[in-house]
């Protein structure tokens, strides 16, 4: 076939959306391409009962980026919710992120120098001088009793691996705080876009030509001869056929049923951090969006997800790359590879084998778009 695209872009989620939306406002021909039968990736939402589904886990958008907010918003009124996640330890209710209201019910401290006081003497009893993995880097932080009840469970349940077992920086993503500040999130900017994921990334990639159902490696050859480059943002090992061997990730299965009633846990997301309980977490839709539908009525139903971790296998959706060492070390063989690829740009979360959150990956596609674009 004749070349007929400036650029083909391999997966419509949010770095080939942006990407091909910048390189259409530059004047390029762009094609963009998924497996899947929808747009936006692991962001997408479908609407059911009114309320918008995210299909692929839960997404709360926040960053302190201004230049990325600016970009968002060009696509999406976004609403004011602030995440402020629930941990259920076998029926005991903690408030997420780790704050005063934490340390009130767990040792019925009332002042923040109580608070550093019982943390202090915990970590001073576990002998903690200088974290060597997760376990000891949230003693440290936290103190043992929370890190029994609130991290141990539901770390090793999320990742499949002992928390002895993993690296120390994990934990440090988790926000603590010695106020009574309930926002898990330490960003200038954070909501939801009013209408769901879904909708904004059609927003993004309006006027854009896009094929869905089309798996790019089982018709690569001819895909490539359609386009000058190709930007890929698949799994970098699949890319390769895997020859160097299989990168590992952590995969999530969700069971999502609809309730005719409308409340059914108070919040948009209750962690389940015992290690009994089976799944994760259990996120309740409507709660994202204050419960209300696009006109601003009550909502009489809802819909629930029961989110499950397991290790990943050929066939699974790949959602948090498994950072540790020796996938680190596989990767870096991967990147020598794609480096090679004259007419091909790795990016976002399988292509460049990274944890990014939507901003990041955002960015990351706005600053690669100006060093190709020129704009």
């Amino acid at each position: 076939m004749n070349k007929k695209y400036d650029y083909l872009v391999v997966g419509a989620g949010l770095y080939g959306a942006v990407f091909a939306h910048e390189a259409k406002a530059a004047g390029k021909s762009v094609l963009v391409i998924d497996r899947r039968p929808n747009i936006a990736g692991n962001v997408y939402t479908e609407e059911t009962e009114g309320i918008n589904v995210h299909k692929y886990g839960a997404h709360i958008f926040h960053t302190n980026n201004k230049k990325v907010w600016n970009y968002v918003t060009k696509f999406a009124d976004f609403n004011r919710f602030t995440n402020s996640p629930v941990a259920n330890y076998k029926g005991e209710l903690y408030s997420l992120p780790f704050n005063m209201y934490t340390f009130n019910k767990m040792w019925g401290v009332v002042t923040p120098e109580e608070a550093e006081a019982k943390i202090r003497q915990q970590r001073e009893e576990a002998g903690i001088a200088d974290p060597k993995n997760l376990e000891e880097q949230a003693i440290s932080l936290v103190g043992r009793d929370i890190f029994e009840k609130l991290v141990k469970g539901y770390t090793e349940k999320q990742w499949g691996r002992d928390c002895k077992d993993l690296p120390a920086f994990i934990i440090k993503r988790l926000p603590v705080r010695f106020t009574f500040d309930n926002n898990y999130f330490n960003a200038l900017y954070q909501g939801i876009p009013t209408g769901g994921y879904t909708k904004m990334v059609a927003n993004i990639l309006d006027d854009i030509e896009v094929i869905l159902n089309q798996d790019y490696l089982d018709r690569k050859e001819e895909f490539d001869s359609m386009a000058d480059k190709v930007i890929y943002t698949g799994p970098v090992d699949a890319y390769f056929g895997y020859r160097e061997g299989y990168l590992e990730y952590r995969s999530v299965r969700f069971e999502t049923e609809v309730l005719e009633q409308p409340n059914f846990q108070g919040n948009a997301a209750v962690n389940y951090t015992d290690r009994e309980t089976p799944w994760t977490r259990i996120i309740e839709h409507k709660w994202f969006e204050f419960g209300k539908d696009a006109n601003g009525n009550d909502l009489p139903k809802t819909v629930i997800s029961r989110e499950f971790s397991s290790e990943w296998k050929p066939g699974d959706e790949p959602y948090y790359p498994v950072n540790d060492e020796k996938n680190s070390e596989l990767y870096n063989k991967y990147k020598e590879l794609a480096a090679r690829e004259e007419n091909v740009i790795f990016g976002g979360r399988l292509g460049e084998y990274k944890y990014y959150d939507m901003d990041a990956v955002i960015a990351s596609a706005l600053e690669m778009s100006e060093k190709e674009l020129g704009r």
